[in-house]
């Protein structure tokens, strides 16, 4: 009987290590994957992507529920898009926007990028070098 007690102390000690093992892990794992929070304006724009896209599913008088079907996702998942969710895969916001007919919208993404170009410009410019001198 001792021996059966002394195994089961064993083995409740042994448990007890994988359970604190298995916090410490969790803890490791969520802080690892902690993303940086994005900006309030940041925010307030993903905002109103998703109003944007709920409008427009109103416009077509098309319900929650048949947008999702069509799209392949949940109707949670819809939700979480028409609030701006950024957690949402941005290949989720594209199926949703095919379902409204909007996917050309996506293309004016980045396409006239004033900024990008000029610092392109800038790096295209270089120093005229001076003449050089007839050597004696």
């Amino acid at each position: 009987m001792q021996k059966f007690e002394k195994c089961c102390d064993k083995i409740c000690i042994f448990a007890q290590n994988i359970v604190t093992l298995c916090r410490i892990l969790n803890i490791i794992i969520s802080r690892t994957n902690m993303k940086r929070p994005l900006l309030p304006k940041h925010v307030r724009l993903l905002q109103t992507v998703g109003e944007n896209i709920h409008l427009a599913r109103l416009r077509r008088d098309l319900s929650s529920e048949q947008v999702a079907e069509r799209a392949g996702i949940s109707r949670n998942t819809l939700i979480k898009i028409e609030r701006g969710d950024e957690g949402v895969a941005i290949g989720l916001y594209l199926r949703v926007l095919i379902v409204l007919g909007l996917q050309d919208d996506l293309l004016g993404v980045a396409k006239d990028d004033i900024l990008g170009r000029k610092l392109q410009d800038a790096k295209l410019i270089t120093p005229q070098r001076a003449t050089k001198r007839p050597t004696s």
